[in-house]
């Protein structure tokens, strides 16, 4: 049986949410632990030039949920409103896009493919089919500011490994 493009985005996309709430998690109690501001942690960078842990865990929401929204609408544009500034507030939109996941179906997402979708920021535009944005733009997007998540909680020194990053892999189970 073929994969279906909810099966390629809609999973995956959950799994690596549940990661990065965890990740959140272990962030703040690490904090808590040991006397960090949390700022400490939400305003981390790995270079100066890049965009700081809030931006990241921020767009894992954007890369998810809103994907969706924007393969629905045809046009997808980046979230550019300010990341929540606190642990609560970056949990909440983590919660947020995971609710938003699980109320994607099978068939809205089949009937996206073959739909044009377009990348839209300011004037420049990169068109696409629904499912090569959702697979060759979003998702990698998605994996890149999650696994930066998880980059700089290792870079901090904070306590998460593979585990913590890879979430509830979906095994296989005896019938």
């Amino acid at each position: 049986m073929p994969i279906t493009l909810y099966d390629a985005f809609v999973p995956t996309c959950l799994q690596q949410l549940g990661a990065v709430s965890g990740l959140l998690d272990k962030a703040e109690a690490h904090c808590a632990a040991n006397g960090w501001e949390p700022e400490k942690v939400i305003q981390a960078k790995l270079a100066p030039d890049m965009f700081d842990f809030a931006y990241q865990v921020k767009s894992c929401y954007t890369h998810s949920a809103l994907a969706v929204e924007g393969a629905k609408a045809g046009t997808f544009s980046p979230n550019m409103a300010d990341a929540p500034t606190t642990f609560e507030g970056l949990k909440a939109l983590i919660a947020e896009a995971v609710t938003a996941m699980n109320a994607v179906t099978v068939d809205e997402m089949e009937a996206l493919i073959g739909k044009d979708a377009q990348f839209a920021f300011r004037d420049f535009r990169i068109p696409f089919t629904a499912e090569n944005f959702l697979l060759s733009f979003s998702l990698p997007n998605f994996q890149f500011h999650a696994t930066t998540t998880y980059a700089l909680l290792r870079h901090l020194g904070i306590e998460v490994g593979k585990r913590d990053y890879l979430g509830a892999m979906r095994m296989k189970t005896d019938q």
